[in-house]
């Protein structure tokens, strides 16, 4: 998995998971590559979620440059079935971009505390 470069915590997964359902009902989500991908470069993401099952992955390589570039926050989850699952959608997802977490806000401020900090580029 080249796209894949680091190892987010086990523990912190599920609450990646449960922050993107709060997220979904009261706050912005953006799903999918090509959404996830505008949100990044409009600025908007405040944390990019991807699953580690991707393929190709070539399709979702570009996203980590994207958000070291523009200061995003991102994890992995290791399934694009659970990253659907926990946004209401019956097929898997390879992408997710939270714009607004709603009621989630303080969660999301908790987890991107537990990533790895991603400087914006000069």
């Amino acid at each position: 998995m080249g796209y894949v470069d680091f190892e987010v915590p086990k523990e912190l997964v599920p609450q990646i998971l449960e922050m993107l359902s709060v997220a979904k009902d009261g706050g912005k989500i953006k799903k999918g590559i090509n959404e996830t991908t505008k949100a990044i470069e409009r600025k908007t993401a405040q944390l990019v979620v991807l699953a580690q099952d991707v393929t190709p992955e070539e399709i979702v390589v570009h996203i980590p440059m994207l958000c070291k570039e523009n200061g995003v926050s991102y994890a992995f989850v290791p399934t694009k079935k659970e990253l659907g699952t926990s946004v209401g959608i019956a097929v898997g997802t390879s992408a997710i971009a939270v714009e607004n977490p709603g009621a989630a806000t303080e969660k999301l401020q908790d987890i991107i505390k537990k990533l790895p900090k991603h400087e914006k580029k000069k």
